[in-house]
């Protein structure tokens, strides 16, 4: 409403402006102007008083265009201002961590995202791949430099890789291992550039520890299951023993780790490796930063209270899930209101309980909120798109005897995030289970802030990085 008032009022200002412009002697503002200055100015010489005068009377009418001319650019720049500041600008709680920042940060997202979505509708390119060069072109951008440790890529089973080991220490001694699975909604970012080569560097650095960060394939090249199968794959090839000698680490110090989609398919590769008995050496840990969990109910209280909030509005959060899958695009809204989980779905039903958050949440979380579970949905979204209910897409509804075989979790969650109930769930469940699980919550947290402790700079980013680390460098 501010907005509008303002632009009205800019509105009034440049149309009066443009009517001086014709009419420059009935400008009251500039006869007000001129007033003062003659009682400012007084001559006792009446031929000179005269002669100022019929001169300021001679010139008036170019000296009001010009002065007019300058506040019509000043109009227009006020309206672009508030245009952009109404841009910007978003509703945030008071509790999230500093607002403008992340304000300026969201805003740059969506424009990036908005010209992503024009470039395929003119038919020129899927609008992933110009976010994704565009984010790339960035984070090429920033520094990478750490002391002491070194860097190469490889392939693991025909999966590219980035390898981060610490140059120091004695020679032949076991390390730490750790397989980590960066995030982007199965679409974006990489293993190599920026933020993921300068997190992969810390962690090796500061938990002395080999670490093994997977360039998985992504979408629009591939969908389900090909991240997956990359992710296991490269795990996998990791866990051999001859692997792990060949990097000196530990076989009984290994680790997987992922942030948001890299946390789901961190979740899906522990659950996978601990039930395959083909596999000697097993994952001692998993660790999960705000992972995205199940894609059947899109109105838990956390969808429901952070629908609009930066950085992963919920509608975003569907649209990746609806790319991973490979699904139509058409479904946004049907999914929006759970109408593919709907009562009346007996494939759904029988896993209902799993993802029933009345029952998995404690009451401070669900607060207020109610559920939304339609009487009759829409089956055929389910039948065209199977995976909504594949484990090795959605860790959630695993069964409990694959659960208790999983390592013991630290599960990252934040107030601020449409995930947040997604990772509070699988915490519950998994100690239902019999695991031990760590849940590491941030009040003032929002999507994102993880990797984003590297650039901007969040301090709510730091702290969540330093804590995550201090986890594995105590539990791994």
């Amino acid at each position: 409403m501010t907005f509008i008032i303002t632009c009205n009022t800019v509105i009034k200002e440049v149309g009066g402006t443009l009517r001086t412009l014709h009419f420059p002697r009935s400008f009251a503002f500039i006869d007000r102007f001129k007033k003062k200055k003659k009682k400012k100015k007084r001559h006792t010489h009446t031929h000179t008083h005269t002669h100022t005068t019929n001169a300021r009377q001679t010139s008036r009418p170019g000296h009001s265009s010009g002065t007019a001319a300058m506040k019509l650019v000043c109009g227009v720049t006020l309206l672009l201002t508030a245009a952009l500041a109404y841009y910007i600008y978003t509703p945030l709680p008071g509790s999230i961590a500093e607002p403008w920042k992340l304000m300026l940060l969201d805003a740059s997202f969506r424009l990036v995202t908005s010209a992503g979505h024009f470039a395929e509708h003119l038919g020129l390119c899927h609008h992933i791949r110009l976010i994704t060069n565009t984010a790339n072109a960035f984070e090429g951008l920033l520094s990478v430099a750490y002391e002491g440790v070194e860097v190469h890529d490889t392939l693991f089973a025909g999966v590219h890789v980035r390898v981060f080991q610490p140059t120091s220490g004695e020679k032949g001694k076991l390390r730490r291992g750790l397989v980590f699975i960066h995030g982007g909604g199965w679409a974006l970012c990489s293993a190599k550039l920026g933020t993921y080569d300068l997190l992969g560097r810390k962690m090796a650095g500061e938990l002395d520890a080999v670490i093994v960060s997977v360039e998985y394939r992504l979408v629009p090249e591939v969908h389900f299951p090909q991240q997956h199968n990359d992710c296991l794959q490269a795990a996998r090839h990791f866990l051999r023993p001859d692997v792990l000698a060949q990097y000196s680490v530990d076989p009984d110090r290994v680790g997987v780790s992922g942030d948001s989609a890299g946390g789901n398919l961190a979740a899906v590769v522990a659950q996978q490796i601990s039930v395959d008995d083909s596999i000697s050496n097993k994952f001692k840990v998993q660790a999960l930063v705000y992972p995205v969990l199940q894609a059947l109910d899109f109105n838990t209280p956390s969808y429901q209270q952070n629908k609009d909030m930066p950085i992963l509005y919920r509608v975003s959060m569907i649209r990746y899930w609806l790319e991973y899958l490979n699904a139509d695009p058409s479904f946004v809204d049907s999914v929006l209101i759970n109408n593919h989980s709907g009562e009346d779905q007996g494939q759904v039903s029988r896993h209902r309980h799993k993802f029933d958050w009345t029952a998995l949440l404690p009451p401070a979380v669900q607060k207020n909120y109610r559920p939304v579970v339609p009487t009759t949905g829409s089956p055929h979204i389910v039948e065209q798109v199977p995976a909504f209910l594949d484990i090795r897409a959605v860790p959630l509804l695993a069964e409990d005897e694959i659960l208790e075989k999983t390592p013991p979790a630290y599960i990252l969650t934040c107030e601020h995030d449409v995930l947040r109930d997604d990772g509070l769930m699988y915490g519950r469940r998994l100690r239902e289970a019999g695991v031990a699980v760590t849940n590491d919550h941030y009040p003032d947290g929002f999507h994102g802030c993880f990797t984003l402790a590297f650039w901007p700079g969040f301090s709510v980013g730091d702290r969540t990085l330093q804590n995550y680390i201090a986890w594995l460098h105590e539990n791994l």
